[in-house]
């Protein structure tokens, strides 16, 4: 019973970091099999979100509607003003962290998120409910909150409403209790997410956390002792020291505490004496304070929206940032779902920016260090708020200095996180892997015979006329040409194999006739007809699009995968090419296209403005050959392997480009049972999922066998 009673002694701030710690432990200790205890992370994440939006709900309506009429009109309009005004000068600031992430170089293999419709922003649905309890089992916060504004500010109006205001009152603390009840299962939540985390992360990603932790740090920092109290000083008659030495007892109080609730009180008694002091007690003043301390409650603080700087984190950390054109949505859409919960805010807004879903696991990770800050910032946010109202009220508010006072902390944000920026990217190694992960790769299955072929030799003229699969079947061989830029489909490993999607293929088919292969590498695109029908060559691979012209000379097998179209270019570029009428409203630039007339064409039509130049070997662009060259137009799947040998360039699909190439194996003509064969073939690797094995092991990159077991101490040290 000691260790019971030595439990029930500790804060619960004390529970959470030793269940951190222990979760951490084990997960290091265990490693992967750690990962199943994320099941647990989850019912507690979900316990977590369960009282959240009803809490908002309920908590919009009871504070606004315990306005009166009067109080309404005096104190409404300015303190919309003022929270709107302090919301956006947060937003903005969260705009600026992206300068203190490290330009790590990346590169990744291609992804189906590339070429996903994007998701339709139907604002209707967003905020308008037509249905508020869908909206609720939905989870569309800045629905509900639209609907919690208006039946607040209705309510304002109603005589008879003590009854459910006292309603409302009794459901907030009842959903508190529940919220309380939750929290006693934080050690446990804590516990398996955190060991959860541990045993699986790699030790990269947990390096990469520590980037969101010291930005999230820094620009806690700078709201809390430049944003507020600096707007405070320059906009009203209070002092610099006056606000910070008057809301620090609370602050530190929340930060210990991990609750802004149990200091309202406090902040409600200093603010009336701050106002007292300055002569500037009375009772439209003190109505205020009371309204105001439990009403920005209710709402988004400066601590809350911080939190939604983990969105931006969350898009470079997985090599997509945000562009220039998303913020703005990242500002309104933020600003709305902070009214809920960071457990609910947080996974809408990767749904909403198409970020992997499990980054929530690893917000959770760092929320047991940055939700202590958040807390102490949102104690803050209350004092300011209510005393910028406060002197608004009276017409003490200068507003062209809160103006000033924005702008100085958004100037000095700027030139710190720039600093920020160069001291991480010193001080936290890294390491690009990517060149070495894709010339590691080795192929998946087990490999059949490759004969010599030292050079060509066409079949006789009588064995041109007979079938090319009895002939291949008779020499137990068959003989397939290839061009060397053609990765993922051919290329060669850092152990000079050759290997890729096409290769696998071959493999595979060599296997099931029980013959050998023999690899020809090719110079000439003109020659090839002439090589596929005198026998020289039985199959060209490489990923090769199908086109008009070329398949007049030769036979292409039925498709077998796709091209989807995309630019190849540097990684500075991005955001100027990341929507297709964007570019086409660009008057002159120049564009790289391979020597394909037909694609040209198609080229042509989708950017007007273009002027075309033809490259013959990507190579050459991606060494700078061709410096007039803005872009190349590729194919994704293509662009994406080349960016991780040359991670200074990115692959990206511009919205709004729709175009797919049919990719086909090169065959010989006038061979009809030959093709066919080879069709059936890969409609039977179609069927049973072989096909797909390899798409997703060459051109998405998951490779089962390449992922090692994560280091544990279980398992590397004490050999259990």
């Amino acid at each position: 019973m000691p260790t019971f009673n030595f439990y029930t002694k500790l804060s619960p701030f004390k529970r959470v970091i030793i269940a951190l710690l222990l979760g951490i432990s084990t997960g290091v200790f265990v490693g992967e099999p750690a990962g199943e205890l994320e099941i647990l992370g989850n019912v507690y994440i979900r316990l977590l979100q369960m009282t959240v939006l009803p809490y908002v709900l309920v908590s919009i309506i009871g504070g606004l509607g315990r306005l009166d009429q009067s109080m309404a009109s005096s104190i409404g309009i300015r303190a919309i003003k003022v929270t709107v005004i302090l919301w956006l000068a947060v937003m903005l600031t969260l705009l600026f962290l992206p300068l203190a992430y490290p330009n790590w170089q990346t590169g990744g293999f291609f992804s189906t998120e590339l070429t996903a419709e994007p998701t339709a922003f139907n604002f209707i649905k967003l905020y308008v409910p037509s249905n508020i309890f869908a909206s609720l089992s939905q989870t569309i916060v800045p629905a509900v909150v639209l609907f919690s504004l208006l039946m607040g500010v209705a309510l304002i109006q109603v005589k008879n409403k003590s009854t459910l205001l006292t309603l409302t009152t009794n459901i907030s603390d009842s959903l508190m209790k529940v919220a309380s009840y939750v929290a006693k299962l934080a050690p446990l939540g804590i516990f398996a997410i955190s060991a959860a985390a541990a045993g699986t992360l790699e030790v990269e990603e947990l390096g990469r956390l520590q980037v969101f932790l010291w930005v999230y740090l820094i620009a806690a920092i700078l709201l809390a002792f430049v944003l507020l109290p600096l707007i405070i000083h320059m906009a009203t008659p209070f002092s610099y020291r006056e606000v910070l030495s008057t809301a620090g007892e609370a602050a530190i109080t929340a930060l210990a505490t991990g609750t802004v609730l149990v200091v309202l009180p406090m902040i409600i008694e200093r603010s009336k004496a701050l106002l007292a002091k300055h002569g500037m007690e009375c009772e439209e003043t003190d109505s205020t304070v009371d309204i105001m301390v439990p009403t920005a409650y209710s709402f988004p603080s400066t601590g809350a929206l911080l939190g939604l700087g983990f969105i931006l984190f969350s898009a470079w950390y997985v090599g997509s940032p945000l562009g220039i054109d998303q913020y703005a949505s990242f500002v309104v859409m933020g600003a709305l779902t902070a009214f809920g919960k960071m457990a609910v805010a947080i996974p809408f807004l990767l749904d909403y920016f198409e970020l992997p879903a499990d980054q929530f696991q690893l917000y959770l990770l760092g929320s047991i260090v940055t939700a202590r800050f958040a807390t102490a910032l949102a104690a803050l946010h209350g004092f300011v708020v209510t005393l910028l109202v406060a002197s608004a009220v009276l017409k003490k508010l200068k507003w062209h200095y809160l103006m000033q006072a924005i702008g100085i902390h958004l100037a000095i944000t700027f030139v710190v996180m720039l600093a920020a920026g160069f001291t991480l990217k010193t001080l936290i190694p890294y390491q690009y892997e990517g060149v070495k992960t894709f010339e590691s790769m080795t192929p998946m299955h087990a490999q059949t015979n490759i004969d010599i072929y030292e050079q060509l030799t066409p079949l006789s003229a009588t064995k041109q006329q007979q079938s090319r699969l009895d002939i291949i079947m008779a020499r137990k061989n068959i003989r397939v040409g290839y061009y060397k830029t053609s990765l993922p489909f051919v290329f060669r490993n850092n152990n000079t194999h050759l290997v890729g999607y096409d290769m696998e293929l071959v493999h595979e088919l060599a296997k099931d006739l029980n013959i050998s292969i023999a690899l020809i590498p090719l110079e000439n695109k003109q020659e090839e007809a002439e090589l596929l029908t005198n026998g020289s060559i039985d199959m060209i691979i490489g990923g090769h699009a199908i086109t008009p012209k070329r398949a007049l000379k030769v036979t292409f097998s039925n498709t077998y995968t796709y091209h989807s179209a995309g630019l190849l270019l540097r990684d500075s570029k991005r955001d100027d090419f990341a929507n297709l009428y964007d570019i086409q409203s660009i008057k002159d630039f120049t564009l790289g296209v391979g020597k394909s007339q037909y694609y040209q064409r198609i080229a042509k039509d989708y950017f007007p403005n273009a002027k075309l130049t033809e490259i013959s070997d990507v190579r050459l662009f991606l060494k700078g050959k061709h410096p007039h060259v803005d872009a190349m137009l590729s194919s994704t799947e293509v662009a994406s392997a080349w960016s991780m040998l040359y991670p200074e360039f990115s692959a990206i699909v511009p919205k709004g480009l729709k175009l797919k190439a049919p990719v086909g194996l090169i065959l010989p003509k006038k061979q009809s049972d030959y093709v066919s064969f080879i069709n059936t073939w890969l409609q039977l690797k179609r069927d049973n999922d072989f096909q797909q094995k390899v798409y997703d092991y060459w051109i998405l990159g998951q490779n089962p066998k390449a992922t090692k077991p994560r280091w544990s101490v279980m398992n590397d040290v004490l050999g259990w």
